[in-house]
């Protein structure tokens, strides 16, 4: 494992959940794609270096193949990460990424792509044709989207434990990476069921919104079932002064 990748987990595991040590990001709260003038700030660089940290680590060492990431409460922006990390994942990795939005209490990844919200992970968990008929390419080279697919009022039944084994398996067989949006840990039992069928995850945590009673249980539930906690993003910074002024700084 890498100094930094060491680093990213020790600090995350050992220190208080409001103050975490991975990438702090200054990202935007609007659900939508952004342009290619928006490619460069800061929040691009951050993206950049959890990806690098994560994802592409330097000699023998495995990356982890299937991260979720998980916010602790809503509003964190968690959605928003997992799809700038897979954009990023896919123009750095040699391999195949797909994004999965699994978050079928509020899907959003359709949006983001700007693409239906079906066919995808509801009729993924219904439907006994192949996982991957149900992905489609983002137009970004070497991304995948699987969306949520169309979700009733209560979406329970596409978290068949079961089934949730067997299309990730499949998944697994058919891409080199794969990113996973989940609904917010503090509000549904979704983000831990998800969590367990990857190799860690990812804990977003909204800077000035996040209270620390709620960051430490998500945390102390993950490492209860058994899921690697790999590091935290602490997201929507606010900064004093022009973030221009910070990337030179």
């Amino acid at each position: 494992m890498s100094r930094n990748f060491d680093i990213l987990h020790r600090e995350a595991t050992r220190v208080d959940p409001v103050r975490p040590a991975a990438p702090v990001l200054p990202l935007p709260q609007k659900k939508v794609r952004p342009q290619p003038s928006d490619r460069g700030t800061a929040a691009d660089d951050e993206i950049a270096k959890l990806v690098q940290r994560v994802f592409i680590l330097p000699g023998s060492v495995k990356a982890p193949g299937v991260v979720a990431f998980c916010g602790v409460d809503e509003g964190a922006g968690c959605s928003w990460v997992c799809a700038r990390a897979s954009e990023a994942l896919a123009e750095r990795a040699a391999g195949t990424v797909c994004v999965i939005d699994a978050n079928l209490r509020s899907p959003s990844l359709h949006e983001y792509f700007r693409v239906d919200v079906s066919p995808g992970f509801a009729g993924a968990m219904k439907d006994p044709r192949p996982v991957r008929e149900f992905t489609r390419p983002t137009g970004c080279p070497n991304l995948w989207l699987l969306t949520s697919g169309e979700v009733g009022r209560e979406p329970n039944g596409a978290l068949n434990p079961a089934r949730l084994r067997s299309r990730f398996s499949e998944l697994r067989e058919e891409f080199d990476f794969l990113l996973i949006d989940t609904p917010p840990v503090s509000s549904y039992p979704d983000a831990v069921l998800l969590g367990q069928l990857t190799d860690g995850i990812i804990l977003v945590v909204g800077s000035n919104y996040t209270r620390r009673v709620p960051a430490r249980i998500a945390k102390e539930s993950f490492e209860a079932a058994n899921v690697s906690v790999l590091g935290a993003v602490l997201n929507r910074r606010t900064y004093p002064i022009p973030e221009a002024l910070y990337q030179r700084m």
